[in-house]
């Protein structure tokens, strides 16, 4: 009996503690991973969107979503994908939309209940409320970059990018600038590949700048670290830090951290506050949305001055003493 009696005591309790349960808030309760789909134009290895992936498979190790993508979508399918998705009972869908970005908004209008987070050129638009915008807005690490490869260079740096869009301008000028200020009178080189993903043509272009006197190279695309290498020339990494692959080669690199980004669009949508916003200042370095990477095989290598100078830097950018000018227009050689 008294065994019957503890057992029923406490399924007694057992059902009050649901009862209970149900009675709370709904914000009190523990929430349920979160639907989160990612749709992207190029492989999740690629530098951008690597982060992007990174961050939302961190987010799923931690039981706060449950995340699923599809990678190397063409601009031609990428609405019917996103349609699949949303039609999936995905709450959350994130990518990029340069290439399709009235097609998207389209899309996002006729599934008012899905929140799209999109890496876009344009600006929110409130007649879409459930699309809000991001770019990876890591011009103060960029700067940063920019100061160690001045003191590194003797003066003519080459550059290369996937397109002149403000996504990538901006990064280039931000690192022209730290460049000047150490070095005024460095030169550049600029060229623009047509392509987010063509390391065999991010290479050959490397390889012409190194041949027009370049002892530098910004390497904003997979590629140029390679020719670097081969030529026994200097890189600046860009978003990811490939010093372990290149040790001898990338001296620094401009790190994106895209989880500020991406926890914020989580907490809107489970509280319902998703509106159309620009997410891109969580790309800040005050926001912890970009660092600058370690020097690693390079500590003690780059002039003191110059450290000493980003120290400073560094510490006013995350105080807000000094803004680092975002500037979108396409960069020229010198």
């Amino acid at each position: 009996m008294t065994g019957f009696a503890t057992t029923r005591r406490g399924l007694l309790m057992a059902g009050g503690a649901v009862l209970a349960l149900g009675a709370l808030p709904r914000g009190l309760r523990a929430q349920e991973p979160l639907k989160v789909a990612g749709v992207y134009t190029v492989p999740v290895e690629q530098q951008w969107v690597s982060r992007i992936h990174k961050a939302a498979e961190a987010a799923k190790a931690a039981g706060r979503v449950d995340y699923s993508f599809t990678e190397n979508v063409a601009n031609t399918d990428y609405p019917r994908v996103l349609r699949e998705y949303a039609e999936s009972g995905v709450k959350l869908i994130v990518g990029e939309i340069f290439g399709v970005e009235q097609e998207a908004r389209e899309v996002a209008a006729d599934y008012p209940d899905v929140a799209f987070l999109m890496g876009s050129s344009l600006p929110a638009d409130e007649s879409v409320p459930n699309l809000a915008v991001f770019d990876n807005y890591i011009q103060d690490a960029a700067y940063l970059t920019g100061i160690i490869a001045g003191a590194m260079s003797k003066g003519n740096i080459g550059m290369v990018g996937g397109f002149p869009i403000p996504e990538v301008n901006r990064l280039m000028n931000a690192f022209m600038a730290g460049a000047r200020e150490v070095n005024p009178g460095v030169t550049f080189q600029v060229s623009f590949i047509g392509s987010w993903f063509d390391p065999p043509k991010a290479k050959e272009t490397a390889f012409a700048m190194i041949e027009n006197g370049a002892d530098l190279l910004y390497a904003e695309r997979f590629g140029v670290s390679d020719a670097a290498k081969e030529r026994g020339v200097l890189a600046i990494g860009n978003v990811i830090d490939t010093q372990a692959d290149y040790p001898e080669t990338v001296v620094a690199s401009a790190l994106w951290h895209f989880e500020p980004t991406f926890d914020k669009a989580v907490a809107a949508v489970q509280d319902g506050s998703f509106a159309a916003a620009d997410y891109g200042v969580y790309s800040f370095m005050k926001e912890g949305g970009s660092s600058l990477a370690p020097l690693g095989t390079f500590e003690g290598k780059v002039p003191e001055a110059a450290m000493k100078l980003v120290a400073e830097r560094e510490a006013a950018i995350k105080a807000g003493s000094f803004t680092v000018g975002i500037d979108d227009n396409e960069p020229k050689s010198s």
